[in-house]
């Protein structure tokens, strides 16, 4: 009946049903509890069903469901779009609303490539990306993903671009250590912009870590540099919060860790924490001047039927407010040192079955050493998800790579049975020691 997402339809398993959920955890229809130690798929960043969030959702529908955007306003968009431009310290001046993580960066494109459009520079139409990178399932965001299991069989769909390896600071594409390097991994950057100083409209990545493409972590100079490169050739540099965004990387925003600014940030998952389909892309001025103009060729004809909900606008305004009431950052560092500590002791104790470990703010990750079955596809992968079902963690591999995103939220108990788990599947499947 129902077509579940990333589930191969030949022999799928049959999905667990989920009656209700609270703090980390989730409860299936037998009453068997789970704990979501993905905040599925990262959004749940205060836990399940926080009463705060819930009492704003009531209050919003009991006013108004929903009005289009277009002509009209409302108070939840208009507020939620001034927090937003606050908590990004007046970098940003106009607020586009969508309704998920692939539609805010297909924003992001559209708006860049329209940008040199209607200043007159039609060269710049290409856009550079990185090849383990991963942005949605629209057209445009498989476009500047990397080749993958995601959007391989759709190449004949997808718009030319530029592509150079993923900067990955525990297997460095070009042999430098994080240590003692000067972000030589992206050199070829720089290079191809020297030889193309005209042609290339924005550089599209996420920062500091590489999510659905095996949560690959870049230190912060990588960025830096980056955005002294497209500053110098007059690129613009879109970033792809949706993961990282909201606390993820240990600060309220990863391009605010790096200390950059980019021209385009595409925000959603944590915006509200996984009670409302609600995305938003952020622009500069410099950007939106560009649209100002009585042409009608040059306006933007972007929008969708639920842009800028009244309800889901009131729901990430009450946990954007909430991330900062409860001192979100402060239980991502607090989690952060915990999951350093518990991984590192895993794989100490399983030092051939554990290529590598690491930890960023709120991302705690185990790669498996599986030599030549290592990607998303890896075998292995459908056997781990079951185990730690079975032992009521709720984790989903990317293929050799086991990783963490708890809510911010989890208890020390729940986190010690997650580490648990992890420790007992690695050991009933002789992943050895």
């Amino acid at each position: 009946m129902i077509w579940y997402p990333f589930t191969l339809q030949f022999e799928p398993d049959s999905p667990v049903k989920i009656v209700r959920a609270k703090e980390e955890f989730l409860y299936d229809e037998k009453g068997n509890s789970y704990i979501d130690a993905i905040s599925s798929w990262w959004v749940s960043i205060h836990g399940h069903n926080h009463p705060k969030i819930l009492q704003a959702l009531k209050d919003q529908m009991d006013q108004l469901d929903h009005v289009l955007l277009a002509g009209f306003t409302h108070d939840p968009a208009e507020n939620l779009a001034a927090e937003l431009l606050r908590i990004t310290e007046g970098l940003f001046q106009r607020v586009l609303y969508s309704d998920n993580g692939s539609t805010a960066v297909e924003i992001m494109i559209k708006l860049a490539y329209q940008y040199f459009q209607n200043i007159g520079e039609t060269q710049r139409k290409t856009f550079i990306k990185f090849d383990t990178s991963y942005h949605g399932d629209t057209i445009g965001t498989m476009s500047v993903g990397g080749d993958s299991v995601f959007n391989r069989v759709f190449a004949g769909l997808l718009f030319p671009t530029k592509e150079f390896p993923t900067p990955n600071c525990s297997f460095c594409p070009v042999g430098k250590k994080p240590d003692s390097c000067a972000a030589e991994c992206v050199n070829a950057v720089e290079s191809y912009l020297e030889e193309n100083p005209n042609s290339i409209a924005g550089i599209v990545l996420e920062p500091l870590i590489f999510g659905s493409g095996g949560m690959i972590f870049y230190k912060e100079e990588v960025l830096q540099k980056l955005e002294r490169v497209a500053k110098r050739f007059g690129t613009l540099l879109l970033v792809d919060e949706v993961f990282t965004g909201f606390g993820r990387t240990g600060a309220l925003f990863a391009y605010q860790k790096a200390k950059i600014q980019p021209d385009l940030v595409a925000i959603a998952k944590g915006l509200s924490a996984g009670t409302a389909a609600v995305a938003v892309t952020l622009t500069t001025e410099k950007i939106h001047s560009a649209f100002v103009t009585p042409d009608p060729a040059k306006g933007f004809y972007h929008g969708h039927t639920m842009t800028g909900n009244p309800i889901a606008c009131a729901a990430a305004l009450a946990s954007v407010t909430l991330f900062q009431e409860e001192n979100r950052l402060d239980q991502v560092r607090n989690l952060e040192a915990k999951m350093k500590k518990g991984l590192k002791k895993i794989a100490e104790e399983f030092p051939n079955a554990i290529r590598d470990c690491r930890v960023l703010g709120a991302v705690g990750v185990l790669e498996l050493e599986v030599g030549k079955e290592s990607g998303y596809t890896y075998p292995g992968n459908k056997i781990l998800k079951k185990k730690f079902l079975e032992k009521g963690v709720v984790l989903r591999p990317l293929g050799n790579v086991i990783y963490l995103t708890p809510p911010y939220i989890i208890s020390d108990s729940s986190l010690e049975k997650v580490f648990a788990a992890i420790r007992e599947t690695l050991s009933e499947i002789s992943l050895g020691k």
